[in-house]
């Protein structure tokens, strides 16, 4: 397994907010954080950045491939908690001003992949079963769209469009503390983990995001992928980390 990254600006926004990591830690090991800010000016690309700063530098520091599962739970709820406080802190003394980011990060090896989430960037797995090519979104997003959807207030078809769609309801920095979701699940051979913001879940269709990561090489489907966000509109800043073989 691999790791491939790539972050764009898009076609509207003036400032990048989103931030991507990704990186081998050993031959067998892989990880990726991907954040996608939130804030006036400057402050969500700040709040993505330093939480993307702080996760991966605890999972390259921290992690060894001799971790028992509940280990490696740890360290990825350990590292966004820690990324919840750097901005927080930095909001109240530094900035003065709100800002927040979401987050998902994963490590994959041993033929597990180990996800953490806050916010409504995704994890998505693609996989095979029989001669179908199949996604399935691990995560879950912390959205006021997704809360009315699962009370039955609104139907799948409504969530796009829908006015309040974008309306975070948990992030990292938003308060002075955080819990994460967490996600643990076995990768077959061949099986892709995706990584990406909603300037790609929000802007296309899975079953294309599925079709362009089965069809395309490894190494270039995360140019695939942005150039697909950006014919789509290109109207938010897009970022996807793939774990490939």
């Amino acid at each position: 397994m691999k790791i491939y990254t790539k972050t764009d600006i898009g076609l509207v926004r003036t400032e990048n907010q989103d931030s991507v990591w990704g990186a081998m830690l050993s031959p067998n090991v892989c990880a990726a954080v991907l954040c996608d800010g939130m804030g006036g000016e400057s402050e969500g690309g700040l709040a993505s950045t330093i939480a993307v700063d702080v996760v991966s530098k605890r999972i390259a520091e921290n992690f060894n491939e001799k971790m028992s599962r509940n280990s490696v739970r740890n360290l990825l709820i350990t590292s966004v908690v820690a990324a919840n406080t750097f901005v927080w802190d930095t909001a109240r003394t530094k900035v003065r001003q709100v800002m927040g980011t979401t987050c998902v990060a994963a490590i994959v090896f041993g033929g597990t992949a180990y996800i953490v989430n806050v916010g409504d960037s995704r994890a998505y797995h693609l996989f095979t079963q029989g001669d179908d090519e199949c996604i399935r979104q691990i995560t879950k997003d912390h959205t006021h769209v997704q809360d009315l959807l699962d009370r039955g207030e609104i139907t799948e078809d409504m969530v796009k469009t829908h006015a309040e769609r974008h309306k975070i309801t948990r992030a990292i920095g938003a308060d002075d503390s955080v819990t994460p979701d967490y996600f643990e699940m076995p990768l077959e051979p061949g099986d892709k983990l995706l990584l990406c913001s909603d300037g790609l879940s929000s802007y296309g269709d899975d079953m294309d995001i599925l079709d362009i990561c089965f069809d395309s090489k490894s190494e270039n489907c995360c140019d695939e992928l942005i150039r697909y966000a950006l014919k789509n509109g290109g109207h938010d800043n897009v970022s996807v980390a793939l774990f490939a073989p």
